[in-house]
């Protein structure tokens, strides 16, 4: 057989692989627990909004937060991370505005916590900060933390389900991959491609079989105790990659996990160009590899082998006759995009664009690259005028 034919059979290997050995990761059927059961005395939350620069999205996001219909006692606090745009002023205003108009709502403290210390990553200080504030309001501090970032946005029973599945199946953290906004052309061609390429390196099932470790920092409800047994987010202050980090930390710790994908959480976050959505994905795509020249060169093979080759095989064999080669590399690229029609409707795209997964690995594979450069040229894991390098080894508080 041709070397053609050869990568075209081992491509095609890998993917049967794929389909059924890791996890059945391209199934999208991991939502809430069913069967949760609300408690008869609702549990107090405390909900930790970290936030840079976010008047942009606040308007819809911290507006949903603001109106969840929660039967317990919840806060939200809003920790303004040395924002120039009016962030905390804005959610000060939006909180006035919601109790004036709805004659109520989630109550807000607008707190900041000043420059990051040493050793910290902004959104982790900020993370720090509102926990030390929700744990000193109310007697006995808060039952559950909702991390959820700025451009998240909940329904109104969002908290209520969250909770509801945490203490029905005694689960210490529940997170969900919020929606992600699939408005524009690029973001239709790499947004859902985004979501595919997590779940098969965490395939939600093995995280919740206690077989892989991981959280989407979106949208995060933690058991406080179980925070405090983990020692997060103190254990983990360095992390750029910090969902995956803290769900280790907390299972780790003894701690139950679960991930899913989300019905009733949405980001709101616009990536209307390529360089948006560039600059999202190489900002820790580098650090995922934990920065490391042998594992990028082996990602970048087994992005080429397994995305790459199945199409360009099958031109190969077509134009050159080689038969073996054309139907490896068309079986391998139909198993590729058989695995993708999930995600696909899940995001409501349509089904055809599955055929364009190569394509979309590819512009991944530039983007994982382009972030190793970034990195060695000093500019890192870049967010919002912080740059932050490889992270290091620091002692527990």
């Amino acid at each position: 057989m041709s070397l053609i034919a050869w990568i075209a059979l081992v491509s095609c290997v890998a993917w049967a692989w794929l389909l059924l050995g890791q996890g059945l990761f391209w199934r999208t059927d991991q939502r809430l627990p069913r069967g949760s059961v609300e408690p008869v005395a609702w549990p107090s939350v405390a909900v930790v909004v970290p936030a840079r620069d976010e008047a942009e999205v606040l308007p819809v996001s911290l507006t949903s937060l603001l109106r969840q219909d929660y039967p317990g006692r919840a806060e939200i606090v809003l920790v303004d991370d040395g924002s120039t745009d009016g962030t905390g002023e804005l959610a000060r205003a939006l909180a006035e505005r919601c109790a004036w108009r709805h004659g109520g709502g989630l109550p807000l403290n607008v707190v900041s916590p000043g420059p990051p210390e040493r050793g910290w990553t902004g959104k982790l200080w900020a993370v720090r900060h509102g926990i030390a504030v929700a744990r000193g309001h109310g007697e006995g501090g808060t039952d559950f933390l909702l991390l959820t970032d700025a451009d998240i946005a909940h329904a109104p029973d969002s908290l209520r389900r969250l909770v509801a599945a945490a203490t029905s199946h005694r689960l210490d953290l529940v997170s969900q991959m919020a929606r992600l906004r699939v408005a524009g052309g690029w973001e239709r061609l790499v947004v859902p491609a985004f979501v595919y390429f997590f779940c098969q390196l965490y395939p939600f099932r093995w995280v919740n079989r206690a077989r892989a470790s991981a959280a989407a920092g979106g949208c995060v409800l933690l058991r406080t105790a179980a925070a405090e047994r983990a020692g997060v987010p103190g254990a983990i202050r360095g992390a750029v990659i910090d969902d995956v980090a803290l769900a280790r930390a907390v299972r780790r710790s003894g701690g139950r996990i679960w991930l899913g994908l989300a019905d009733h959480v949405d980001s709101v976050r616009p990536y209307p160009r390529l360089a948006d959505l560039w600059r999202m994905v190489a900002r820790s795509a580098y650090a995922q590899l934990r920065h490391s020249v042998a594992v990028l060169a082996c990602t970048v093979a087994g992005l080429a082998l397994v995305y790459l080759a199945p199409p360009l095989c099958l031109a190969a064999g077509v134009a050159g006759g080689d038969a073996v080669a054309a139907w490896a590399g068309g079986a391998a690229w139909a198993v590729m995009a058989g695995t993708y029609v999930p995600m696909l409707r899940y995001y409501r795209q349509p089904l055809r664009g599955a055929v364009l997964l190569p394509v979309t690995a590819f512009l991944y594979l530039l983007m994982t690259v382009d972030s190793a450069l970034r990195h060695h040229r000093g500019r890192g894991a870049a967010w919002k005028g912080r740059t932050y390098g490889a992270p290091q080894a620091v002692s527990e508080r």
